[in-house]
């Protein structure tokens, strides 16, 4: 039987298999970093680089212009931004003023983004010009009071001599400010004129950010994360990595809204004396010049990202032999893409392998590792320091033996407080067992051997991911749903080479609809205004009748077989 201190320490070798945590705040543990090394390059924005002094100083003018506007401790801050300086200055000025950061996407709809801003309860945002028309529709229907808007050259001294395209970031619009709408440098001007405390304490047990996921229902949930559960990742992280080299350069091209762009490729760096190298929009491109040009020691990708690579011609003629570090994660890494990601890797110079990782955002992010010099073939890792997993027989908190298939669980000091408003959800998946413990019920299916390697097989839920996203099918066939001229329909995730899945819908119309082309258009657009880009489908197909089952649900299962089929012939 399995018992919770699994055999898995020899693995690591050198890691240690617990580790100590300040009670602290995130920003209390950069700023302890800076104090070390306080010439040593902390981001790096196209070639725009900051010091650490720098950027505590950044923060320092941030956080007193949040203090300026009256934010209180514990209120949430919307933070709507790609990977920017802005973004990451902000992220640590919320935590420095003991207010909470609220991470949304930027790509959202509106009706999400009216969500996120809601169950938040935040007055103030911060985002890009080219989603103000967004927010600018919602805003009545919000709570905010102050939305700061800023561009690629906001206070960046250097920016406009760079040469690299911009228009990647989108048109650079810069829209009138007033009222409610505040630009970042007139924001920031009004830090540097405040003359009161802007830094309150706070333990490592406070609410720091929340992140959002689908929870176990599929419905989208926000997250709440502690100054713990993301100083301890960090530690984690960097521990198990047994890599990491302070000064050396990660490529930051997962994104601050995800638990693992936030938690591995911000806050871990950072808390390590390195470099951020931000990439504010991922295109496969860009992405092999900036690998071409900065060859960074540490890389951290969804499997999508190495597909890319893989497939570039451009990235032929890259020297990987400073890679010290390679990591995926946000998805199963196919067995076969790693055995090419490492060959690929071997034969440009590269002495490591690509190492796969798992984790929720439930506990921010990976919350286990494949060792740096070892792998067991289709097994995601062994557990990070202080963190213990176990197998257990669906929908009962009894342990099953090594080798045996059943749900996923995990404890450790990552674990979330909880879901926003959701007390059901949490007490679903955060379960006290007979250890005492709090035990995260993570909804995935999966095996441990007796040397503590865990093996994921499959989700319980019923989940696209695409990219490295997570996407509900429930939530685009409610949107769908909405639209007057659809009677019923059903989302899947159709196999695809590149994203891994991408989505497909079913469609069903009511009697009487217009012709099937013109209100597949309409259905298009529609989900335009109510589904993230990153979910919206690919394919609408229209059909006169869906498969259902013995009981009368929609037989998902049978429309994924269809596309399997159609796919192999």
């Amino acid at each position: 039987m399995q018992t919770p201190n699994a055999p898995w320490l020899s693995a690591y070798g050198s890691v240690p298999h617990t580790l100590s945590y300040p009670d602290g705040s995130m920003h209390d543990l950069i700023s302890a970093v800076a104090e070390k090394y306080p010439d040593n390059t902390a981001l790096d924005f196209f070639g725009v680089k900051t010091t650490y002094r720098a950027l505590m100083e950044a923060i320092d003018d941030c956080a007193r212009a949040l203090m300026a506007l009256g934010v209180s401790e514990g209120e949430r801050v919307t933070i709507c931004m790609p990977n920017m300086p802005q973004a990451v200055v902000m992220f640590y000025a919320v935590n420095k003023a003991g207010a909470v950061a609220n991470m949304v996407h930027p790509l959202s709809a509106e009706e999400e983004l009216i969500f996120y801003l809601n169950i938040s309860g935040s007055r103030i945002a911060l985002t890009m010009d080219r989603f103000y028309p967004k927010f600018k529709h919602i805003l009545p229907k919000t709570n905010l009071k102050t939305l700061i808007l800023t561009d690629a050259d906001d206070g960046l001294r250097g920016i406009k001599k760079i040469g690299y395209t911009l228009s990647q970031l989108g048109k650079r619009t810069k829209y009138k400010t007033g009222g409610l709408v505040l630009r970042w440098r007139d924001f920031i001007a009004q830090g540097r004129r405040y003359a009161g405390q802007a830094c309150r304490s706070r333990r490592d047990s406070d609410e720091a950010a929340i992140l959002y996921s689908g929870g176990t229902s599929g419905k989208t949930k926000g997250i709440s994360l502690s100054n713990l559960n993301f100083n301890a990742l960090a530690l984690q992280t960097a521990a198990a990595g047994d890599c990491i080299t302070t000064g050396h350069r990660m490529l930051a091209v997962l994104p601050m809204f995800h638990g693992f762009g936030l938690g591995v490729c911000i806050h871990t760096t950072l808390t390590q004396g390195c470099a951020a190298l931000l990439v504010p929009q991922f295109s496969v491109d860009s992405f092999i010049e900036l690998l071409k040009k900065h060859r960074p020691h540490y890389i951290a990708g969804v499997p999508t990202l190495f597909e890319a690579i893989l497939r570039s011609e451009k990235s032929k003629t890259i020297d990987f032999s400073r890679l010290e570090g390679i990591f995926s994660g946000g998805d199963t890494l196919p067995v076969e893409l790693k055995r090419r990601m490492d060959a690929f890797l071997k034969e440009r110079g590269a002495s490591v392998q690509i190492r796969e990782g798992y984790g929720l955002t439930e506990c921010v992010t990976a919350s286990c590792l494949t060792p740096k010099d070892f792998h067991k073939e289709g097994s995601i890792g062994i557990p990070f320091p202080d963190t213990y997993y176990k197998i257990v027989k669906p929908g009962t908190q009894e342990t099953l033996p090594y080798g045996e298939t059943g749900e996923i669980c995990l404890t450790g000091p990552t674990l979330m407080a909880g879901y926003l408003d959701a007390p059901e959800e949490t007490a679903a998946a955060l379960q006290t067992h007979e250890d005492g413990r709090i035990w995260l019920h993570t909804g995935d299916l999966g095996f441990m051997d007796e040397e503590g390697f865990v093996y994921f097989r499959q989700r319980i839920k019923r989940v696209i991911i695409s990219s490295g996203y997570t996407i509900y099918p429930s939530h685009i066939e409610n949107a769908l749903l909405l639209h007057p001229a659809v009677s019923s329909c059903c989302v899947i995730g159709v196999p695809d080479d590149y994203k891994m899945q991408k989505v497909k819908a079913f469609v069903v119309l009511k009697e009487g609809a217009a012709p099937a082309e013109d209100v597949k258009k309409e259905l298009l657009q529609h989900c335009r205004r109510h589904v993230a880009r990153y979910a919206m489908p690919y394919d609408i197909e229209i059909r006169d009748a869906l498969p259902k089952t013995l009981v009368g649900k929609i037989a998902y299962t049978v429309l994924e077989k269809e596309e399997a089929e159609r796919r192999r012939a």
